[in-house]
């Protein structure tokens, strides 16, 4: 569809000597814009949005994150229960039903965990507890990518739209302009039907685009928990590349990125069980202490009294095994993770190192010279040095530079919210 705007480009550059009738002939083709290219009332009163204020929001009040932190208080809770100690047992007995002859006997009981269970399980509670705030780390860093990624989407779909306005500003003045020039018998009638197709191609681009942008800002919205009505233009620069990290920062982010600290943790937290496990072997013993009333003899007797289970045949061996081999199993998932996490990382990167070169190239090579390319054809044209198929030719490459230049940009704020998600966001950053 671009290759139609070249001819409409092509025709206002020319008709710049005609001002005055190009000037006319501009109400038109911004009456040609369609309404749904203009921003909604609710962007018009909106403040705009920034990169951090999307941030300082989503990190704020997103339901997703406040979930996760309500897993973690309820991990405090969980840690808690563990260190308490096993509740007394207030026990009565009676013989005989006879008042003349009966005995009452009133016992209080308190099991003893002799074996450590007691520091096992707060200690088990304790990595559950972990569990729940690398979590948490998790979803923050998933998050930040997410708003990030969605931010820049949106803030290109935005510079489209202008992109694309500007171009269908062009074509219907072009449009005029060729027309006028064609019935002067300056150009072949087959111009003005190439511009006057061109210039309903680009409002149909203009439709899409400004789809596109609708779409970028209904995912801008749900990532960062706004409503939409509350999101005015975006304030921020698509062509502020994103840093390069080098081999050094990768490494050291890359040994407490989320996935991976959340891998060890598992490990700990199976090593925690075990250990529980083991302390169960050991039973609890049981101390009484109490007093009997036998009316026969008229007089209250204390009573003392200890129990403790015999482990003859249940010394809790199989509970033992099966954490041994859940803790070796969470061991080797975690070196599995670590080697899977290091690949995805260093392709992330190289992926991003790719994207910002690309549009290195293509910010300080590819368009400016198709730029100065288009401007030469233009001049040349009109000296009558080229002919007008070497001017539509020199502004196709132009237009698909510039589109090409937004795409790179596009996937190269997309690469770095990628290898963010990965390696989690760094501790100063919201």
């Amino acid at each position: 569809m671009r290759k139609f705007l070249v001819p409409l480009s092509s025709a206002a550059l020319i008709s710049l000597s005609m001002q005055n009738a190009a000037g006319a002939a501009q109400p038109a083709a911004d009456a040609s814009v369609p309404s749904s290219a203009a921003p909604s009332s609710a962007s018009v009163t909106a403040p705009p949005l920034t990169l951090d204020a999307a941030l300082a929001r989503a990190m704020a009040s997103h339901p997703r994150l406040r979930a996760a932190t309500y897993e973690v208080e309820a991990a405090d809770g969980a840690v808690q229960q563990a260190a308490l100690p096993p509740n007394p047992s207030l026990g009565l007995e009676q013989e005989d039903t006879r008042r003349e002859t009966r005995t009452i006997t009133v016992m209080l009981s308190q099991p003893l965990e002799i074996g450590g269970q007691r520091a096992a399980r707060t200690a088990l509670a304790q990595r559950g507890r972990d569990l729940a705030q690398a979590d948490l780390d998790t979803v923050r860093a998933e998050l930040r990518a997410d708003v990030v990624s969605a931010f820049f989407n949106a803030l290109i779909a935005q510079e489209r739209v202008t992109a694309v306005q500007e171009s269908l500003r062009i074509a219907g003045s072009g449009a005029d302009a060729t027309a006028r020039r064609v019935a002067a018998g300056k150009l072949s009638p087959i111009d003005e039907t190439r511009a006057r197709v061109a210039a309903s191609g680009a409002r149909i681009e203009l439709r899409q685009a400004t789809s596109d942008q609708l779409v970028a800002r209904h995912a801008l919205a749900l990532a960062t928990g706004l409503d939409e009505a509350l999101i005015g233009s975006l304030d921020g620069r698509a062509s502020a590349l994103p840093a390069l990290p080098d081999e050094a920062q990768i490494a050291r982010r890359l040994a407490d990125a989320p996935a991976l600290r959340r891998a060890r943790l598992e490990v700990e937290r199976a090593q925690a069980a075990y250990e529980l496990e083991r302390s169960r072997r050991i039973p609890d013993v049981t101390v009484s202490l109490g007093a009997k009333r036998a009316q026969e003899i008229g007089r209250s007797q204390a009573v003392i009294g200890v129990s403790l289970p015999i482990p003859l045949f249940d010394r809790n061996q199989g509970a033992q095994r099966e954490a041994l081999k859940r803790r070796q199993a969470a061991e080797q998932l975690a070196e599995a993770e670590s080697a899977r996490l290091r690949a995805e990382v260093l392709g992330a990167a190289d992926e991003l190192a790719a994207r910002v070169d690309e549009v290195q190239t293509l910010s300080r090579e590819v368009l400016p010279g198709a730029q100065e390319a288009h401007v030469a054809a233009t001049r040349g044209f009109e000296l009558g040095k080229f002919g007008f198929l070497d001017v539509l030719d020199a502004q196709r490459t132009w237009l698909q530079a510039r589109t090409q230049l937004l795409d790179a940009l596009a996937k190269a704020h997309r690469a770095h919210a990628d290898l963010e998600r990965r390696l989690g966001a760094p501790a100063q950053q919201p």
